[in-house]
């Protein structure tokens, strides 16, 4: 329970596969982190995020799984940059692409230098000043990696971290949150040659277990609460490993089917 008496817990059950069927019900506990302060260059993002936790007296414990949005990794990380409100964001929107597919009014949609393909190459004006623009952390999967790697040296947590930010879907409307960098978790786990409830050998089944988990964590965030953190827990010890979003989720050029 939160310090005003309202539970600041969102529990969701859900199955995973195993080896031949369904192993078990999974009860995986979701906590929005409040509190953080306004995020500048140069923060260490470990430290408020642990010193959030103590202020609300939600413990992080080892096996959890630290969501952070990447708004908040950008801002710590000097992202923001000046845009001209009577030109906008357009001719940055090409200069952090590498390759433009789609165009339609003020909406591009490109790959980035990261290898994201997105609408206007993740360049974000929301909860940022006026005349700003964030860009995308230079490389997520270190800035996990620099968190996950604060919270050990110094309190001796074995925790994953996922930085998460929020795409659209082809062929879907809405949006939803994804990985776009991760530590301590592997990204996707390899269902390939186990068998499904009725004994079939699974042929091509690769769940992106990464941005699940940021998908469920956007759900006590939100996009306008001021909450840029969330712990997850309960998440199967087996996802645990080395492993990054840019190497494991993203699909390479030749597997593509649409390139």
């Amino acid at each position: 329970m939160s310090s005003n008496g309202h539970s600041n817990e969102f529990a969701l059950g859900f199955f995973i596969f195993g080896l031949n069927c369904v192993r078990c019900l999974v009860m995986l506990n979701i906590f929005p982190i409040p509190g953080l302060p306004e995020i500048k260059p140069g923060d260490d993002l470990a430290e408020l995020i642990f010193q959030s936790c103590k202020t609300t007296q939600i413990e992080i414990l080892d096996g959890d799984v630290l969501v952070v949005t990447q708004k908040i990794v950008s801002k710590a990380e000097d992202r923001l940059v000046e845009i001209d409100p009577e030109i906008g964001h357009k001719p940055l929107v090409e200069e952090e692409s590498v390759r433009i597919l789609r165009r339609r009014g003020e909406l591009i949609i490109s790959e980035t230098k990261h290898g994201f393909v997105c609408a206007n190459a993740g360049i974000d004006l929301s909860n940022v000043e006026q005349g700003q623009a964030a860009l995308l952390p230079v490389d997520s999967d270190k800035s996990a990696r620099r968190i996950r790697d604060a919270l050990s040296h110094r309190y001796s947590l074995d925790v994953a971290v996922i930085i998460s930010d929020t795409f659209g879907r082809p062929w879907r409307r809405g949006v939803t949150d994804v990985a776009i960098g991760s530590a301590g978790l592997l990204p996707v786990v390899d269902l390939r040659g186990t068998t499904d409830a009725l004994g079939r050998e699974l042929q091509v089944t690769e769940v992106a277990v990464a941005d699940e988990l940021a998908s469920a964590a956007e759900l006590v965030m939100g996009k306008s609460t001021g909450v840029p953190v969330a712990i997850l827990r309960g998440v199967d010890p087996e996802w645990f490993g080395d492993g990054s979003v840019r190497d494991d989720l993203l699909r390479k050029p030749n597997e593509d089917l649409f390139r």
